[in-house]
């Protein structure tokens, strides 16, 4: 037989019908890289579509179930809180117990006015003084009061002076409050030993940042069609990967949006972040852990002990009856493990009787909510703290959960002159007639749709302008795992 020289330089006739490596196209031959991105002569069975393995990936939501989103037109958000309604003081000394005499730690010129400590006890007001290291307490009338220094003389009503009521010289970090006053008959109200009390207001503020991040695709790959077939979580669809790419970039956007105002830090003066003339902006851990509770480790083991804890600190606080609580798997299975302790009795520890003595409730253990004293509590998972790309799947991830109350808060704003009802948290963006920066997306180059430059590419533009406010502050409790 002649000797043919195959045109493709990879086939070499055979006397037999039979496959050999020399008389087929073997496009994965490394000599011929003409064909080598092809993965063989048969085609194989492909799935087209990707698999979902890690489900729904974005991270956002949490504030679009616990607030809202209002516009506007300003470098920085100012908002006042109403103070406590009695006046009341800790840290008070004694200053003579055998000349009944008490002094208050005023601070009349403090760096920070949040800080200004007035005594505004007026005389012939009762109080009652109080040692909360002993449980020791007396009730008396205030015999003179001194505004700037803090001084005051009293007169214990069941004892001749403080030492015979058990308190001693120099006795620190007792607390005071008026419970009313005593007036003798056809009495007049002097101004020299009254205290006239304005109210006046705790002011936060916070400022909004700039967020934003750009996909780029050139125009030749935009007309390349790939062989998987692709599905992202907002819809895109099709055989273009740029598709993909294009939506997971907006999607991954769209939970900074969320995360930013979350994880949010103000830059403090002196940090590096300051020098460079960023300012940041206060986010929600960083608001409750500033201004709000913190409790640490919180574990099942003590578990009704420390949420006990919690309850009797917010009934010192706006006592929100129905609260939120947004936790990761380990915390949440801690809430779980204590409810599930509390009922205890028939078929091994199940008490079928606080599930309408139905067994198949009793055994669903996932509790997702509960009442306890005169609060409702309301769990859920925070996919947040539990996904592996943000604080999941470590040992210590710093923060295990948040307690958010429901429901609005009423606050002074000072543009309005007037009380408003707002959310605990709620999103303000940047917005007037001229633009929209609550979420901007544009296209340049000149692909696309888009003919604005000679770029022969495609860009997308992602913009948005925004702070968080944590009103209320105080009703907030940050579960954390600091060690």
């Amino acid at each position: 037989m002649a000797n043919v020289t195959p045109t493709f330089g990879s086939i070499t006739p055979s006397q037999k019908q039979q496959a050999l490596n020399t008389n087929y196209l073997n496009f994965t031959d490394p000599t011929n890289p003409d064909f080598s991105s092809f993965a063989q002569q048969y085609l194989p069975e492909i799935y087209e579509a990707e698999v979902e393995r890690y489900g729904n990936r974005t991270l956002s939501g949490f504030l679009r179930m616990v607030g809202a989103e209002m516009p506007m037109s300003s470098d920085q958000v100012i908002w006042s809180e109403q103070n406590r309604l009695h006046v009341a003081y800790t840290g008070v000394d004694v200053v003579s117990a055998a000349a009944n005499t008490l002094l208050i730690p005023v601070n009349l010129t403090p760096a920070d006015p949040a800080d200004f400590v007035q005594n505004v006890i007026s005389i012939n007001q009762t109080i009652v003084i109080m040692n909360p290291a002993t449980g020791l307490e007396v009730k008396a009338i205030v015999i003179a009061s001194n505004i700037t220094t803090g001084a005051l003389e009293v007169a214990p009503y069941t004892a001749a002076t403080l030492s015979a009521a058990g308190f001693t010289d120099g006795m620190d970090s007792l607390k005071i409050f008026v419970y009313g006053s005593e007036y003798a008959k056809g009495s007049t109200l002097a101004n020299d030993n009254y205290t006239s009390i304005t109210p006046s207001f705790t002011q936060f503020s916070n400022s909004p940042i700039i967020i934003r991040n750009k996909y780029v695709v050139n125009g030749s790959d935009t007309a390349q069609v790939g062989w998987v077939e692709i599905a992202t979580e907002d819809g895109a669809g099709g055989f273009y990967w740029y598709l993909k790419a294009e939506s997971e970039t907006r999607l991954r956007f769209e939970d900074y949006l969320e995360m930013s105002v979350v994880e949010g830090e103000l830059a403090t003066t002196g940090s590096a972040a300051a020098t460079a003339g960023k300012k940041g902006t206060q986010g929600l851990f960083s608001a409750v852990q500033d201004r709000g509770n913190v409790l640490n480790n919180f574990s099942a083991a003590a578990g009704l002990t420390e949420f006990d804890s919690i309850l009797k600190n917010l009934d010192t606080q706006g006592a929100i009856e129905e609260n939120m609580l947004f936790l990761n798997r380990e915390t949440s299975l801690d809430f779980d493990d204590m409810l599930a302790a509390l009922s205890s009795g028939a078929a091994g520890g199940v008490a079928y009787g606080l599930f309408e003595n139905s067994e198949e409730m009793a055994l669903n253990l996932g509790f997702s909510g509960f009442r306890r004293g005169s609060y409702d509590f309301y769990k859920t998972d925070w996919k947040y703290l539990n996904d592996a790309s943000t604080r999941g799947a470590v040992a210590n991830s710093g923060i295990d959960g948040i307690l958010v109350p429901a429901g609005t808060s009423t606050v002074y704003d000072q543009i309005l002159g007037t009380n408003i009802r707002r959310p605990f948290l709620h999103v303000r963006y940047r917005a007037a007639q001229a633009d929209d920066r609550r979420m901007k997306s544009w296209v340049t180059g000149s692909v696309g749709g888009a003919y604005t430059s000679d770029l022969d590419a495609m860009e997308v533009n992602f913009l948005s302008e925004r702070c968080l406010c944590v009103q209320g502050a105080n009703n907030f409790v940050l579960f954390t795992s600091v060690v």
